[in-house]
């Protein structure tokens, strides 16, 4: 192998699969995938709880810290430092990501859960403008610039987590749990905001009732940490440092990242743009868009969209399952085009004003949304290697949230306001699905395959000796694309180029 790049070793091993034996095949154990799997969701849905609240409480807070103007002008302004936190995002996958890489996914999981929790809490102490001032947004500001830094290393973070520990055939499904704890922490967050909104009086949820779904953050963080304390490092991690420190070998540094892997880099933004702009027009947008364009009951809104993330958790498992069964390249292809067609069928569903057109536009922008929220847990860590995923992910991912995705309901709103069309958010929506669909033709397809830089993962043993013998041929000679057929082992030297 001597005669291989010596830069190569950095990005992870190989071996072909004629080279293959059982041992060089890490056997997941089903029971602590589950729990594996269970943790990184309950840390992820409770994360999102914290980050979902400030959203569907928008238009309160403008009240709160932003009295002055009109509520469309108190709204863009929560907004806007709603958007702020995602301007520090990228700054937190940049710290967060390479730390992952060198100590460890589920320590690093662990210190975002505790930064998170400690910024939302702090919202939920801030006293108002009638009290401090302009002292009150500020603070305010601050708040959400923590949450944003340690959002910047959980989303990569988590993803890589559970693909690391899934096996080749299962990634797509258990992918999908992330998701379904993103989901179930937006529901307890709106589910948290509106239960305030129907039980007290607009001037008791204007003085104090706001500040509970904060000061839940404090129990909630708690346990999280407790959950994430729990875990144990991927097989894929540690059988890459174990390899690292066999050999001697230096780690891959930040630069090396940017030199070798900017293309899938920029892959993997252009996915996580469409991913993330429907995420939010959907989730965060849609209830003030209801509220405050079109005049709608503003609990009534957050209740139709609770449905709508009620009817998709489900969906998203259902979508994980067939992601590895058909791949990730038709979920994702398929959702760019339905997006195309059908953003304009739907905002005019959403504005006619009747309950059940309403619930049905929303319900198939959801069913867009279901299609990426299943399929992208798996498809975007398997874009890089081993020993720079946590970086690459965390930071391409949160490159592209704070420009495209975070900064979707603000720019949203301020183009409704302009031009007084109601229909810019499908044309915002179309533009994003344009770009993902074309980003997404030119990534191959990588369900059932091992991930980059790391050994072949299955269930059983007897799945193990199938695959050396050669009787998995989807598995085995599909592992890599451009590596004739290579199957990815964390046991041999690798080449960068396949990036």
């Amino acid at each position: 192998m001597s005669d291989r790049p010596a830069h190569s070793a950095k990005f992870g091993w190989f071996k072909r699969s004629s080279e293959l034996h059982i041992a060089d095949i890490t056997v997941v154990d089903r029971s602590t995938l589950n729990r594996a799997v269970g943790a990184a969701a309950l840390g992820n849905a409770m994360e999102w709880f914290d980050f979902g609240v400030y959203g569907y409480i928008a238009i309160t807070l403008g009240q709160v810290f932003f009295p002055s103007g009109s509520p469309t002008a108190q709204l863009i302004a929560t907004l806007a430092t709603f958007t702020a936190a995602f301007l520090v995002r990228p700054l937190g996958g940049l710290v967060f990501g390479p730390l992952g890489d060198r100590y460890g996914r589920h320590k690093i999981l662990a210190l975002t859960m505790i930064l998170m929790a400690a910024g939302t809490f702090a919202i939920g102490l801030i006293p108002s403008y009638a009290q401090i001032g302009m002292a009150a947004p500020i603070l305010l500001l601050a708040a959400r610039l923590l949450q944003g830094f340690s959002t910047g290393g959980e989303y990569g973070g988590a993803a890589t987590f559970i693909a690391e520990y899934s096996t080749d055939r299962r990634r797509g499904q258990m992918g999908s749990w992330l998701e379904f704890g993103t989901l179930g922490g937006y529901i307890a967050g709106a589910g948290t905001v509106t239960a305030l909104q129907m039980l007290l009086t607009p001037a008791d949820m204007l003085a104090w009732g706001w500040r509970i779904p904060f000061l839940i953050a404090g129990p909630l963080g708690l346990l999280g940490l407790y959950m994430r304390l729990k875990l144990e490092e991927t097989p894929a991690f540690q059988a890459y440092a174990d390899e690292v420190d066999k050999r001697e070998a230096g780690r891959p540094k930040l630069g090396d990242l940017f030199r070798v892997h900017r293309t899938q880099l920029l892959k993997c933004m252009g996915l996580v743009l469409v991913f993330n702009v429907t995420d939010y027009m959907l989730l965060t947008y849609m209830p003030n868009y209801l509220s405050v364009t079109m005049g709608y009951a503003q609990s009534k809104g957050l209740l139709l969209i609770i449905l709508v993330m009620v009817v998709m958790m489900p969906l998203n498992v259902v979508g994980g399952l067939f992601s590895d069964r058909i791949g990730r390249r038709p979920m994702i292809i398929g959702a760019c085009a339905a997006l195309i067609a059908l953003s304009i069928p739907c905002m005019l569903l959403i504005g006619t004003g009747n309950d059940w057109l309403i619930f049905l536009g929303l319900m198939l922008l959801g069913l867009a949304l279901v299609c990426f929220t299943s399929s992208m847990p798996a498809t975007l860590p398997a874009l890089f290697y081993t020993p720079v995923r946590y970086s690459a992910l965390s930071i391409a991912f949160n490159v592209s949230v704070s420009l495209f995705g975070g900064t979707t309901p603000l720019i949203t709103a301020w183009l409704v306001e302009r031009t007084g069309d109601p229909l810019m958010p499908a044309y915002y929506l179309m533009g994003a699905a344009a770009i993902g669909l074309a980003t997404m033709l030119t990534v191959k397809e990588t369900a059932g395959m091992p991930l980059r830089g790391s050994p072949p993962a299955v269930e059983t043993k007897a799945e193990a000796v199938a695959l050396v013998q050669g009787d998995d041929p989807v598995t085995v000679d599909r592992a890599l694309p451009g590596e004739g057929g290579a199957a990815v082992h964390a046991g041999a030297a690798a080449t960068a180029s396949a990036a």
